[in-house]
């Protein structure tokens, strides 16, 4: 288990190093960049799959498809939906919505809960109500300051649910479908790159990237498979915490009115982190 806690946070890091290192990036675009992460993290993925006997799981869902043709039109819904955030990743640090994007991140945690309650029915713990209690007071207060969440928060925070939810329904939330997902990517971010200003000569200036991108999507892959689901759910706690530090170390702020959106939100997220380690002390005791 701390081989898998270390990948874990090692992996947060890089994604927060990542997030900082777009900024740096110039005059890459977002979607130059997003296309250079798929087509450096697929083969990756790929091999992990092989080795670890999880290739199994995309033959599965192949199978379905050869057998029901209509949930191809399911899966090109739910590529399309993780390809949006992964670009969203890459475009905001470098068009000043890094501090929204990590708010996104924040609330992402309650918005599955949530979602758990009105999709699946899922009764909500009395820790998970106050942690309810707490994102809304601070929701309460943006909306009195800005009169809505930025689309680029409302995409994360409803986006990543919206996914999930597909995939289940699809019977494909396993490595296998994730897979598909960013292989039905690859056209669209090739093209990302070849129309692109820079093109394929980026790494000639800049060859450490293909150990950088790569390297963050086999951590949290490895990571998932070390370490049980509930405690690689807490330590995913551990990114927007660094996304809001990379957001601030790019110059963005916290305005005096979004205090108050922002402690209650972080209240909210500490109270689950909580619930989430009583539930692990539990299950040892167990």
């Amino acid at each position: 288990m701390s081989k898998g806690i270390v990948l874990s946070v090692l992996a947060s890091v890089l994604f927060a190093v990542m997030y900082f290192y777009t900024s740096m990036l110039e005059p890459l675009t977002g979607v130059e960049i997003f296309g250079w992460r798929m087509l450096l993290t697929m083969p990756c993925m790929t091999v992990f799959m092989v080795v670890s006997g999880e290739w199994r799981r995309v033959r599965e869902v192949l199978l379905r498809v050869a057998g029901k043709p209509l949930l191809l039109v399911g899966l090109l819904l739910s590529s399309g939906l993780l390809g949006v955030q992964l670009w969203l990743f890459m475009w905001a640090p470098l068009n000043g919505h890094s501090l929204d994007v990590s708010l996104g991140y924040f609330l992402l945690p309650l918005t599955m809960v949530l979602t758990g309650r009105l999709v699946y029915g899922e009764r909500l713990s009395r820790l998970q109500k106050i942690a309810a209690f707490f994102a809304c007071l601070g929701g309460l207060n943006e909306l009195y300051q800005v009169g809505s969440f930025s689309w680029a928060t409302l995409l994360v925070a409803i986006g990543y649910p919206t996914y999930f939810v597909l995939r289940r329904r699809l019977a494909a939330d396993n490595l296998g479908g994730l897979w598909l997902d960013m292989a039905l990517l690859l056209p669209v971010a090739l093209w990302f790159v070849q129309s692109g200003e820079q093109g394929f000569a980026v790494f000639d200036l800049r060859p450490w990237l293909y150990v950088l991108i790569p390297l963050l999507g086999v951590c949290y892959i490895i990571a998932s498979r070390l370490l049980a689901f509930s405690l690689f759910g807490l330590l995913s706690y551990v990114e927007p915490v660094l996304l809001l530090g990379v957001s601030l170390m790019l110059g963005e702020s916290i305005k005096a009115g979004e205090w108050l959106t922002y402690v209650p939100i972080w209240m909210a997220v500490l109270v689950l982190v909580f619930e989430g380690f009583k539930h692990l002390v539990r299950q040892r005791r167990a």
